[in-house]
């Protein structure tokens, strides 16, 4: 099985989501269903999860001078761990 789990989002929003210490936010692979996603978490951290709730990220469109482009799209998951699991990113 290919790498589900790309990388931790940390940004001022994801931020928030995970003040409390139960949600985590990744950038997953694009193909990567909520069983996959919780089964990598599971293994790579030793956390039990609760659900999983996936975003399709879609890119925005970015201007540099007359160049016009997109950002890229990713496929965001937020994943809630169950009662007495935490997990630290920072």
């Amino acid at each position: 099985m290919k790498d589900v789990i790309k990388a931790p989002i940390i940004t001022e929003k994801s931020a928030n989501i995970q003040a409390d210490g139960k949600k985590v936010v990744f950038e997953v692979a694009k193909d990567a269903n909520k069983v996959q996603i919780r089964q990598a978490v599971e293994k790579a951290f030793g956390v039990k999860v609760k659900s999983v709730n996936t975003i399709n990220v879609r890119p925005k469109k970015k201007r540099v001078g007359r160049y016009t482009g997109t950002t890229k799209a990713y496929k965001k998951a937020i994943v809630t761990l169950q009662e007495g699991s935490t997990l630290d990113l920072s």
